[in-house]
């Protein structure tokens, strides 16, 4: 049986985050500037084939969650074929989306039939003017109708809201009260500075603000046990049916249970959210490198995985974070 992998402090990894686009059809100003991010070429993203070849790789390592994300990756053409494939390939246990929710209305009975084990759907208001201020596009109904149609169809739905003061605090208390009457997970995260420029990052609603803000209002919840390997302290109460919780994405307190590998549109291995890139994967892929081969590099990417995102972040050779999150797939 072949090797778990593991990083150096013995930490198994088992899930994959695969970003299949860096393209996307909002604008939410806190992933990229308002004038847009240079795409890349067509030829410059992995190929299906390629991600086929890397998950069924990383599968006989032991890596069986596949999260697939973006950018936006239902704006990739094929992207619903492709997730077709993924559960049949060896290795794989369970396929998760990441999306913004605006185009999955009319695909959710096929992702019910392929599978779909959960799905994120990245939403950061309730209020039509503010998801407009925050996303630059209309859409708010469309998304709110696909987070219906998710769960009805069975489909486990977490709605994640970046918390940003002035824009959309305002329906923090609102969010969260959408837990009480569906099985949804609400999770709230402090905002990151991965939004494509180089400044120096102020962060005003850390996770015990957060905390603090919904024990307010919700006196109530309770904090539930933590998951192996959560990003997410969850919350809920007696009577609730779904439950809300904090991502301390910026504060980095969950680092010392991570299990994660991410691969960026172009084939960029990382092994945490706060490098910058560990591995060029789409050159070992294309320059007739072995699979044997390939599974090596990546054994040997991950014996140097940092000890948490301030150790990854400190290594950066590029220094301050300047990408958008559209690149790296979160």
């Amino acid at each position: 049986m072949p090797e778990q992998l593991r990083d150096n402090y013995g930490r198994k990894l088992d899930y994959v985050r695969l970003a299949i686009t860096d393209r996307c059809n909002l604008r939410c100003f806190y992933c990229m500037p308002s004038c847009g991010i240079k795409f890349v070429e067509r030829d410059e993203l992995l190929s299906y084939e390629e991600l086929e070849r890397l998950i069924g790789i990383l599968g006989g390592m032991g890596v069986h969650k596949v999260r697939i994300t973006g950018g936006e990756p239902l704006v990739r053409r094929g992207a619903m074929e492709f997730m077709e494939r993924i559960p049949k390939i060896s290795g794989v246990q369970s396929l998760h989306l990441t999306t913004n929710g605006t185009l999955t209305l009319p695909h959710i009975p096929r992702l019910a039939q392929l599978g779909l084990a959960s799905v994120n759907i990245s939403l950061d208001a309730l209020d039509e003017d503010r998801f407009f201020k925050i996303t630059k596009r209309k859409g708010l109904q469309a998304v709110l109708e696909s987070v219906s149609r998710f769960a009805d169809a069975g489909i486990p739905t977490k709605l994640n809201m970046v918390v940003m003061a002035g824009y959309n605090d305002e329906d923090i208390s609102a969010m969260a009260a959408l837990a009480r009457d569906r099985d949804l997970e609400i999770r709230f995260i402090e905002e990151m500075p991965f939004n494509g420029k180089s400044h120096e990052h102020q962060l005003y609603w850390d996770h015990r603000k957060l905390r603090d803000h919904l024990f307010a209002h919700f006196p109530e919840l309770r904090a539930k046990d933590r998951e192996a390997n959560s990003t997410s302290q969850m919350y809920s109460a007696p009577k609730w049916q779904g439950s809300v919780g904090i991502i301390a994405a910026f504060s980095r307190t969950f680092c010392g249970t991570c299990n994660r590998l991410r691969i960026t549109p172009t084939g960029m291995l990382k092994t945490c959210l706060y490098d910058d890139g560990v591995l060029d994967l789409r050159e070992i892929l294309r320059n007739g490198s072995s699979d044997a081969q390939i599974e090596q590099a990546i054994r040997t990417a991950a014996a140097h995985k940092p000890k948490d995102g301030f150790e990854a972040e400190l290594n950066r050779t590029s220094h301050a974070v300047s990408e958008s999150m559209a690149t790296i797939g979160g």
